[in-house]
């Protein structure tokens, strides 16, 4: 087990949605410092306003392509947590870009730790490596089913780790997330989450929009319980392996747009749109894994979860 007392951790990309709520829980522990840093591509400093206020919290902007900042921050670290990522929109419409920072920049990340002896990084892949379904719930041992750039970019990272970690011994672990949502997820981007899109429909006075018949099922786990498991993988005796991450509940779109009108009061019915492409129709994580070896089980169930962030979300406007 990893003592995280006065610890040096190094957190990149901590002023996104995740990142912000790690740094959150971070400050629980007994490190001795947090640097954040982030490009402020997608994070924002208002995500860490509250972190911000202790001292042990030092933020710098800058970007993972920069290889003399990262060894720079790096040399005075003991833990690396490796968030930052361009996400759909970009690796949907900036390709090359999403690759540089993605992949190049990821690569960046890992060469810097391996030469400044970081004791481990915790990386944040996705489910998308997995793309849909062939089997349920989907394990760790689940085929790479992926079909998009975002997901062979998180791809990439898995297997540069597994090769450091062959070669040079570099201690790591990898978290697959499911779908996360909470307090300070996107709501301004292009591909923004289902709960965003039928929140901001309600507001408006308009019906939600279901594709299909809504049996698109996955797995919402808050955001709470993500950033909790990247501080249990941080002290972990794990090494060179994915989790999952997520609640192992299936939950369908006709059942989450039913859960947040209830939630919101409204008495208006969803509107079902013929069947439109989607990336995945069918994801929900194995969580037997992540409770074996880091002890990671989530506690807040997606009811729960959603009604705080309908809550948060009333009171931020």
């Amino acid at each position: 087990m990893t003592d995280l007392t006065d610890a040096r951790i190094l957190v990149i990309g901590g002023a996104g949605f995740i990142g912000s709520h790690v740094v959150d829980q971070l400050l629980a522990e007994p490190v001795a410092e947090i640097v954040v840093l982030d490009s402020f591509v997608r994070g924002t400093r208002e995500n860490l306003a509250q972190a911000g206020r202790d001292g042990r919290v030092r933020v710098v902007e800058g970007s993972i392509l920069d290889r003399r900042l990262l060894s720079e921050l790096m040399d005075g670290a003991d833990l690396v947590v490796h968030l930052a990522a361009l996400w759909l929109h970009e690796c949907v419409h900036e390709p090359r870009k999403a690759v540089e920072v993605n992949v190049v920049g990821t690569f960046n990340v890992i060469e810097a730790a391996q030469g400044s002896g970081i004791r481990r990084v915790v990386y944040s892949s996705s489910a998308s490596v997995y793309g849909d379904a062939l089997a349920r719930p989907m394990t760790e041992e689940h085929p790479f089913n992926n079909r998009t750039l975002y997901g062979a970019t998180k791809i990439a990272g898995e297997q540069f780790l597994r090769a450091y970690n062959e070669q040079h011994g570099l201690d790591y672990v990898c978290l697959r997330y499911m779908n996360v949502y909470g307090p300070r997820m996107d709501d301004k981007g292009t591909y923004v989450s289902v709960i965003v899109k039928v929140l901001d429909r309600i507001a408006r006075g308009e019906r939600p929009q279901i594709f299909g018949d809504g049996s698109q099922a996955y797995d919402f786990v808050d955001v709470r319980d993500v950033a909790r498991a990247n501080v249990l993988a941080l002290r972990s005796d794990a090494t060179d392996a994915s989790y999952n991450v997520g609640t192992g509940v299936r939950t369908t779109i006709a059942e989450l747009v039913d859960e947040l009108l209830r939630l919101t009061g409204t008495g208006i019915a969803p509107e079902h749109l013929p069947g439109a492409q989607m990336f995945v129709t069918e994801r929900v994580g194995s969580t037997e894994l992540a409770e074996r070896d880091l002890g990671f089980v989530a506690t807040i169930p997606w009811r729960d979860g959603l009604r705080h962030y309908v809550d948060w979300r009333a009171g931020a406007r």
